[in-house]
């Protein structure tokens, strides 16, 4: 990637660690980046592992005063935000500056449901995962250790999709108009376009 404007990425149905190694390469060569339906990214391995596994790290913990961290996140915006913040290098400026341009969220709020969002294709789990191996969706594990916003979120983006299927008819049929129109005017448009091909555009 080139250093543009804030890229914004479908994490859905990404591989957790895969995902999260690209974005910090990216944050640290200075791209801002916009991390959206964070609870549909995945983790290889079975519920009951994952979730044994985060019981695990649930018992790492300050012995004289837990309320000193390490801090446990249970929303799946946090877990990756802090999957990310593990892989720049947090303590310098430079790591500090880097995870500053992260932002991650659960669902698509607005406004970036009217943006173009971009996936990760080395990250895809369809790509990277052998058929038939088990895998954990981030959400269903945030739900399972605490996080109280699963039905909201999916509720959320439930509308979200029945919004965006009505602008996509209307885009559909807008494109179909334009079509037909150019269509019946092609005769009259014929030495316009002769003229304009040969001025190169």
């Amino acid at each position: 990637m080139v250093l543009e404007k804030p890229i914004v990425i479908d994490c859905r149905d990404h591989l957790h660690g895969r995902l999260c190694s690209v974005v910090a390469k990216e944050l640290l060569a200075g791209q801002k980046i916009v991390l959206v339906r964070c609870e549909d990214m995945v983790i290889s391995g079975s519920l009951v592992r994952n979730q044994t596994k985060y019981a695990q790290f649930r018992k790492k913990r300050m012995n004289t005063n837990p309320s000193r961290g390490p801090f446990h996140f249970k929303s799946p915006a946090r877990m990756v935000w802090r999957t990310v913040r593990g892989m720049v290098h947090q303590k310098s400026h430079r790591g500090q500056a880097a995870i500053g341009r992260l932002s991650t969220f659960e669902g698509i709020p607005h406004p970036y449901d009217k943006v173009k969002r971009k996936v990760i294709p080395a990250a895809l789990r369809v790509v990277r995962l052998k058929p038939g191996r088990k895998y954990t969706k981030m959400g269903d594990l945030a739900n399972n250790v605490g996080w109280k916003h699963q039905e909201l979120v999916s509720s959320l983006e439930d509308k979200r999709r029945a919004k965006a299927e009505v602008f996509f008819q209307k885009k559909k049929a807008a494109a179909a108009l334009k079509a037909k129109a150019e269509e019946a005017a092609a005769g009259d448009l014929a030495k316009v376009n002769e003229v304009l091909a040969a001025a190169g555009h």
